[in-house]
């Protein structure tokens, strides 16, 4: 394996062509239920399944991340040059050989390719909504660069899950590409939302207070998204196994100078030895007792939103979310991390990535309409 490149771009083109026949079933069934539609209902259905098909990816991702298939194929950006573990499988017959249980075998090969096709699909999707958006930007009153915005940024992501696979799940990499993910759903979010005003009337706004409260509980989302994807990619989870006490202690020892050193490699220290077990506590404590906080702020949103006749709905949403990340968190520590838990811990916090922008960007004014005549096909 270390005789592997670590970037081989032969297999690039077939891997885009892989990426455009994941699309192209998302793009005909958009084009046949929509092709009398106005162009922004179109492109806000399309902007609907892409964020669908970004929230499935996601999983994947969390799933590839927790069977340990992150180098089930150790180059980038295919497997072993081929374009699919078919084209690899001496390859990965001879490391499966000489480790059976290590990163790389067919299952794992096939998992982590899988996760490629589905992000490069997700990639050919966002290219269609920003060329679309450009060509028809004089017949709507949408701005094409937010599309553009989305597409640079999954350009950048994609360059994260390229880093990830050749820096060998460099912690801070993989924590950055898991947040870039849930970036991407935000972005998608905030964009179908702009076609929605474009057809319909904005909902209720949320008063001043009531929207900073929401700013606040998104701003600690994205920091305990941060902590959770520290734990997981420095396999923390299980540093504490009890609950509310750790390691029966209200306060366990802990080492938090090297359980926040960003910049090192996986299981070492700041010294470059290996990570202690006082560290991994740290790293679990910390996204442990910030997560109290979150669950208070966020069942308060809850409840201020719930007094709202058209915010009832997220309202809801949000609430039952944060009480589904308390059950997985918990039973991630106490039933020893098992693989359901650990999956709808990442799909809870990506679903409230969604709910959350939804309530951010929805409300704040009505859209502009100097061109609504124009929204035709």
């Amino acid at each position: 394996m270390s005789s592997t490149a670590l970037y081989d771009l032969s297999p690039a083109l077939r891997l885009m062509i892989m990426g455009l026949a994941v699309a192209l079933g998302p793009l005909a069934w958009v084009w046949v239920h929509n092709k009398n539609a106005p162009v922004a209902q179109r492109l806000r259905v399309l902007t609907l399944v892409t964020l669908f098909l970004t929230f499935d990816l996601v999983i994947f991702g969390a799933f590839t991340r927790l069977t340990d298939s992150g180098l089930g194929c150790p180059d980038w950006p295919g497997c072993y040059g081929s374009a699919s573990p078919v084209g690899a499988q001496v390859h990965i017959e001879a490391a499966q050989t000489a480790m059976p249980t290590g990163p790389v075998t067919h299952s794992k090969a096939w998992i982590e390719m899988i996760h490629r096709y589905l992000a490069t699909g997700v990639g050919v999707l966002i290219l269609t909504l920003t060329v679309t958006s450009w060509l028809e930007r004089k017949r709507m009153a949408f701005s094409p660069w937010w599309p553009t915005v989305t597409l640079v940024w999954v350009c950048l992501q994609g360059a994260f899950g390229a880093l990830t696979v050749t820096m060998k799940l460099f912690p801070a990499i993989v924590t950055l590409h898991l947040l870039g993910g849930l970036v991407l759903l935000a972005l998608l979010r905030a964009q179908s939302l702009r076609y929605a005003e474009l057809e319909t009337p904005p909902v209720q706004g949320l008063g001043k207070g009531l929207r900073l409260a929401a700013l606040a509980a998104f701003a600690l989302l994205w920091l305990q998204i941060a902590l959770g994807g520290w734990v997981s990619t420095n396999y923390a989870v299980l540093a504490c196994t009890d609950f509310p006490r750790c390691q029966n202690s209200l306060w366990p020892a802990m080492d938090f100078s090297q359980g926040f050193t960003l910049w090192r490699e996986l299981g070492a220290g700041h010294d470059g030895a290996n990570i202690s077990f006082q560290a991994l506590t740290a790293i679990h404590y910390v996204h442990r007792l910030s997560a109290y906080l979150v669950f208070a702020t966020f069942m308060a949103l809850a409840f201020c939103l719930h007094r709202l006749p058209a915010w009832r709905v997220p309202a809801r949403w949000l609430a039952g979310l944060t009480l589904l990340q308390v059950a997985t968190g918990i039973s991630n520590a106490v039933l020893g991390w098992p693989l359901l838990a650990a999956v709808s811990h990442t799909g809870g916090a990506a679903a409230l990535v969604i709910v959350l922008s939804g309530v951010v960007f929805s409300g704040r004014g009505a859209p502009n309409t100097a061109h609504a005549s124009k929204l035709n096909t």
